[in-house]
């Protein structure tokens, strides 16, 4: 008997604790209507390595800043020690602050394979991420902000997607892409909302590392409005996988945030969709600008809008390019 019930207390307490976790990682909006993003990305950190220490102060001075209810690090973040995550994800775990990692092109060359970082970044408390292989890519995820009222309805969704990191097509050069897999994943993914919203897509965005091809196209094309700086040739994948055409179809997707390229930071309308980099976080353990200040983007969307709010926090405070999508496209 003595055993039954020790039992019965160990299982009530696992209950509990799921239970509490799960209600932990449920984002919604917060009492003004509003949900914020900070991204991180493109940080090369180096453990031990004291180039990278204004990385770590800028990540505790941003999150004090900004209080996000969410942060999405979109890529290169680890390029040191693996045990260089621990230093990363700390700032967010012991805020509480519910995060995403998004894999780069380099993140996997320290030693260790994308599924181990996959499976240490999942296992932090405060993640978000799912390790699901979709077409040979890891932690895609769509990730649901509920509305204020009773926390019972989603408002809008989150895509994190695994853009991978060079091309695994013989013959075929350059980085990786999101692959044609992912994109019917994606497509299920946003119908289902899209059904369970009455037939009305969610306003959505989405987050990855790689740029699509539609980058370059939409800069070189003079009539688009864009804010921010271009200052390298952006380096896509040599191939379009057609991920752009599948978010124009699905209609849910208002915006896309990727890193990879240090130093554009420009965010442009191409076909109703923002196409966006967010701002360079690492500092002198990779190539940037001379003088170089790092920083980060940061979003804001609006509870039963199909529009965001969205602007440049730097480590030396500035705040830069802050506009609102569509209303100043």
């Amino acid at each position: 008997m003595e055993n039954f019930i020790l039992r019965k207390v160990i299982l009530v307490a696992i209950v509990t604790a799921l239970t509490l976790t799960l209600n932990a990682q449920k984002l919604s909006f917060n009492n003004e209507g509003k949900f914020k993003i900070v991204q991180f990305t493109d940080m090369h950190y180096e453990q031990g390595n004291p180039k990278s220490d204004t990385t770590l102060l800028l990540i505790s001075k941003v999150l004090d800043a900004e209080k996000p209810d969410m942060v999405i690090f979109t890529g290169d973040i680890v390029t040191g020690s693996v045990k260089g995550w621990d230093d990363i994800t700390k700032y967010v775990i012991d805020r509480k602050i519910p995060f995403s990692v998004n894999l780069g092109n380099h993140d996997h060359e320290i030693g260790v394979t994308r599924e181990e970082i996959a499976e240490l970044v999942t296992s932090y408390p405060y993640n978000v991420n799912t390790i699901n292989n979709i077409g040979g890519r890891l932690m895609n995820d769509v990730i649901p902000v509920y509305n204020r009222e009773k926390n019972l309805n989603v408002g809008a969704l989150i895509y994190c997607f695994d853009s991978g990191a060079y091309s695994t097509i013989e013959g075929v050069g350059g980085y990786g892409w999101i692959t044609t897999d992912q994109i019917e994943w994606y497509k299920k993914q946003s119908m289902h909302y899209t059904v369970q919203n009455n037939f009305e897509p969610l306003p959505a965005l989405a987050y990855f590392h790689i740029p699509l091809p539609e980058y370059r196209t939409a800069f070189n094309d003079e009539k688009n409005v864009r804010f921010g700086e271009r200052n390298e040739n952006e380096c896509p994948s040599d191939l379009n996988s057609g991920m752009f055409l599948a978010m124009r179809e699905m209609r849910d997707v208002m915006a896309t945030f990727v890193g990879h390229d240090h130093v554009n930071d420009y965010i442009i309308d191409y076909y109703g969709i923002a196409l966006a980099y967010g701002h360079f976080s690492g500092w002198t353990t990779t190539y940037t600008h001379k003088p170089a200040v790092n920083g980060v983007r940061v979003v804001v969307l609006k509870e039963d809008k199909r529009e965001f709010d969205t602007w440049l926090h730097q480590l030396d405070g500035t705040v830069k390019q802050r506009v609102t999508y569509p209303a100043y496209f």
